[in-house]
């Protein structure tokens, strides 16, 4: 069935319009209510926030959506994603909602749905909930309709579960950190968090306005957690994104460390310790050529799928793996979470910095990445990459490129966007090979 509502993560769109108003998030609430009211017992859901000012609107939607077939309302408030999804399984509640849209400017927002598991929903329960927002709701009765309440220790249990992945002999005391909260759902949780272990924290992007999440600072706006890292000569910094479930850092020069090189350190110290799983990492098809060859020499294997963490975390659950994750900055680790959470990401790079001794620069630079080039085309309709020209174009760079790189091209899940990224040990041709698909690409849009 084509999916009108859900993308690659979750629901996402421009706030007041298409699927992201009011009425159509109440009809949200409504379906995924009643996919999961399931059994006698009274049932619960549990909603957070990122820190957009269209977040009221939504909430109350939802909250509307919801009660009104039966369920009952736990609201956190602004937390990260990674926290609702603990705070679901927690809660034993039967649905998980977190509402954002990642890194997307303020004008956007989405939501995000878990299961009573903790996980994401699979794509089963996401075509059912499609099919039930084509159907009228089912209403209950007035002695039915749910009731809502607001919890004021979501933080805090929060913080107290983050801090468990660090080892109770590990404290940051020594350690400058810059930590980059994007103006979004992490602004209060991951300084918080950071600072009781020891370290002295250096905060920035947490004064959200409500329409500043993501703008200038963040995982996707580095220029300015760079130079801060630099100006107050900081160990090293920390870029979450908007709703917190991604993670990028900066070392104490100055430079970005990717999400390809947090996960080989990651994996080889889980290696070294004996407490890695399923024989390696499992990542995307955007992962660096460079960590796959990392990996392999070290006796572990890069298993790769689509793009979106999604479908990281079902091959990992499938094969046994723990680590996985995006070059973006997705980082799953299912010791301790069962979605991505940049801020545990964080404190076990904070405590492999403390156990090494190393500066960030050496620690955090595990392999040498081979030369990959990204860039985006926009479009405005159609399918571009069905046109003739530009699978002709296509063709011939994958045939270029055979033996000796990479190619990937897809379009972005959220937004009009193709994406074009080659890799391959010649940089030039590389950046050539972009360069001609993404003319193509603008010719045919």
């Amino acid at each position: 069935m084509a999916r009108k509502f859900f993308g690659t993560d979750g629901i996402r769109g421009r706030t007041n319009t298409g699927v992201m108003t009011a009425a159509t998030v109440m009809r949200v609430g409504q379906a995924a209510g009643t996919h999961f009211l399931r059994g006698g017992h009274r049932h619960r859901v549990v909603i957070g926030k990122d820190t957009r000012l269209s977040g009221y609107m939504m909430e109350s939607a939802l909250v509307a959506g919801f009660t009104s077939v039966g369920m009952d309302v736990v609201m956190t408030g602004p937390l990260p994603t990674p926290a609702i999804a603990l705070l679901t399984r927690e809660m034993r509640a039967d649905l998980g909602v977190m509402i954002s849209a990642s890194h997307n400017p303020y004008e956007d927002n989405g939501i995000k749905l878990f299961g009573p598991d903790g996980f994401k929903l699979s794509d089963e329960s996401e075509a059912a909930i499609e099919l039930l927002l084509g159907q009228e709701p089912l209403l209950v009765g007035a002695e039915r309709i749910g009731r809502a309440r607001r919890i004021d220790d979501a933080r805090g249990r929060y913080i107290h579960a983050i801090k468990q992945s660090v080892a109770t002999d590990i404290r940051f005391d020594g350690l400058k950190v810059v930590v980059d909260c994007a103006n979004g759902a992490a602004y209060q949780v991951a300084p918080s968090a950071i600072w009781e272990l020891g370290a002295e924290v250096i905060a920035m992007g947490v004064e959200p306005n409500g329409i500043n999440i993501n703008r200038d600072v963040g995982s996707t706006s580095l220029d300015a957690i760079k130079a801060r890292v630099v100006e107050e000569g900081a160990h090293i910094g920390i870029a979450l994104d908007g709703d917190a479930d991604r993670l990028i850092v900066v070392d104490e020069i100055g430079r970005t460390v990717d999400g390809d090189q947090i996960m080989a350190l990651i994996a080889s110290r889980m290696l070294d310790k004996g407490v890695l799983t399923g024989g390696g990492v499992v990542a995307t098809v955007m992962s660096n050529l460079g960590l796959e060859r990392y990996l392999e020499s070290i006796g572990l294997t890069l298993e790769r799928t689509k793009v979106g963490d999604r479908h990281v975390l079902e091959r990992m659950k499938e094969g046994g793996f723990n680590v996985g994750g995006e070059q973006s900055g997705h980082m799953i680790l299912l010791d301790h979470a069962t979605t991505g959470d940049g801020t545990v990401a964080a404190l076990r790079v904070l405590a492999s910095l403390v156990r090494s001794g190393k500066p960030a620069s050496a620690l955090l630079h595990v392999f040498d990445p081979v030369p990959q080039v990204l860039k985006n085309v926009c479009y405005a309709g159609g399918r571009p990459l069905d046109n003739a020209a530009v699978k002709q174009v296509i063709a011939e760079a994958e045939a270029e490129l055979a033996g000796k790189g990479r190619l990937v091209i897809r379009p972005s899940g959220t937004e009009p966007v193709i994406r074009v990224m080659a890799e391959g040990d010649d940089a030039a041709q590389v950046e050539a090979v972009v360069d001609r698909i993404c003319a193509a690409v603008r010719d045919a849009a």
